[in-house]
């Protein structure tokens, strides 16, 4: 069955709705995850097969594209919120700037080589013990 979700930015000036299922919920450990997010990881779901619909602020959407690699970045240039990228195979949400909380699990760790040393500490809280590791950087 096809979901609907809605998620904006946090000063309101972005929105969508996204009509489509999630693959995937990865939690990505790497470095340009870190500084991007100023967090331990960034959550991002994966909906290849999904459509979105900016419903406002659509105009205001930025994107930086990091050199020499596929890490790209979707965000509000006045709250710094990311936002869904739509990539030419997939739609990449970040996870926080959904409404509602889709009902899928965290599908792995990835670039869990990378991580910084003080996650070690926290990872527990993530919940992510026994989850697949994938040791790549992409």
């Amino acid at each position: 069955m096809t979901q609907d979700y809605t998620g904006s930015c946090l000063c309101g000036a972005i929105a969508f709705e996204l009509t489509g299922d999630i693959a995937a919920f990865f939690l990505c450990y790497c470095s340009r995850c870190r500084k991007g997010t100023g967090s331990a990881h960034a959550a991002n779901l994966f909906a290849p097969d999904a459509l979105i619909y900016w419903t406002r602020g659509a105009e205001h959407l930025r994107q930086y594209q990091h050199n020499n690699s596929r890490h790209c970045r979707s965000f509000c240039p006045t709250c710094a919120s990311p936002m869904p990228q739509v990539q030419p195979d997939c739609i990449v949400i970040p996870a926080g700037c959904l409404d509602q909380v889709p009902e899928v699990t965290i599908s792995a760790g990835i670039c869990w080589s990378d991580r910084a040393k003080w996650v070690d500490g926290i990872a527990a809280a993530d919940k992510t013990d026994g989850l697949p590791q994938n040791h790549s950087r992409r």
